[in-house]
C-alpha cells in the first residue's frame, strides 16, 4: 500500500510566509486563522422569535408615529368636562371688560371706515353692510329692545362670548346674562372718532409731543341687529359670503 501524498499548504500559511520568518508565519496562522472562533446565528429562528421580533417593529413604528403627530383637538365633551367655557362668577365684572369694549369700539370704526380721513362719516348698507355681519361682537355693548319673552327686554351689557345661538353678556350690575338670538333684536352704538389735535413743542426745548382730544359732540351711529339672522358663529362669519335679500322681521 502507498503512501498518501503530502497534503496541500494552506493559502493563508503560503501568503505569510512570503512576508514574515517561518516560526512568525506559523504563530500568526495558527492565532488568527486556524484558532479564530467563528460566531454563527442560527439561520430558521423559531416561531417565537419571529413574533418577538415583530412585536418590537410594530412598537418602534407607533412610536415614532406618535412621535411625529400633531396634538389631537380636544373633543367636545372633553372640553365641556374641563370647563374650558365655564365663566367664574368673580371674574364676571363689568369693570374688567371696559378696556375690552374700548378695543372693540376702535376695531369697529376701522371696519366702518370712520378713521379715514376725507369720509364723510356715511355708512351704508351696500358699502358697509357685509363688513358688519362679518364681525366680532366680542366686547360689543348690546341692549336688547325687542324680544318673544318680554324680561328679555332692556338687559344691557358687555358681550363676553358669542356662540351660534346665544350672547353672553356682563351686565352693569356684574351679571352673567344668557340672551338666546332667536326672536330677539339688539341695538348697539359705535361713537364717532373724535378729532385729534397734536403740538410738537419748540426744537430747542427738548419737550415731549403733547397731545389734546377734543369731542365735537357728533351723535354715535346705532345699529340694530336681528339675532334670528345673525345665528353663526364668529369664526363661520368671517369667511361666510352673504346674499341680499328681503326678510319679514313680523
Amino acid at each position: 500500500m502507498t503512501d498518501s501524498p503530502a497534503q496541500k499548504p494552506h493559502i493563508a500559511h503560503t501568503l505569510l510566509s512570503r512576508a514574515h520568518s517561518p516560526d512568525t508565519a506559523t504563530q500568526q496562522f495558527t492565532e488568527r486563522i486556524k484558532h479564530k472562533p467563528l460566531f454563527l446565528r442560527p439561520t430558521s429562528p423559531s416561531a417565537q422569535d419571529n413574533r418577538e421580533r415583530r412585536r418590537l417593529h410594530r412598537l418602534r413604528k407607533k412610536e415614532y408615529f406618535l412621535r411625529h403627530q400633531r396634538p389631537r383637538p380636544m373633543t367636545a365633551r372633553e372640553k365641556r368636562s374641563t370647563g374650558l367655557y365655564d365663566l367664574p362668577r368673580e371674574e364676571c365684572k363689568h369693570a374688567l371688560f371696559k378696556g375690552l369694549h374700548t378695543l372693540w369700539v376702535g376695531y369697529m370704526q376701522d371696519i366702518l371706515d370712520l378713521k379715514t380721513e376725507g369720509r364723510s362719516g356715511l355708512v351704508t348698507p351696500l358699502s358697509h353692510g357685509a363688513k358688519l355681519v362679518s364681525a366680532d361682537f366680542h366686547g360689543a355693548e348690546l341692549e336688547v329692545v325687542r324680544s318673544r319673552s318680554a324680561g328679555r327686554v332692556g338687559i344691557k351689557g358687555i358681550v363676553v362670548r358669542d356662540t351660534k345661538f346665544t350672547f353672553d353678556v356682563v351686565t352693569e350690575k356684574d351679571q352673567l346674562k344668557t340672551i338666546p338670538k332667536e326672536h330677539t333684536v339688539f341695538r348697539f352704538m359705535v361713537p364717532l372718532p373724535v378729532a385729534e389735535q397734536q403740538e410738537e413743542s419748540h426744537a430747542g426745548e427738548g419737550q415731549e409731543k403733547a397731545q389734546e382730544t377734543v369731542a365735537d359732540g357728533r351723535k354715535p351711529l346705532v345699529f340694530e341687529l336681528h339675532g334670528s339672522q345673525f345665528e353663526t358663529r364668529p369664526v363661520d362669519r368671517a369667511n361666510k359670503k352673504f346674499k341680499w335679500r328681503n326678510v319679514d322681521y313680523v
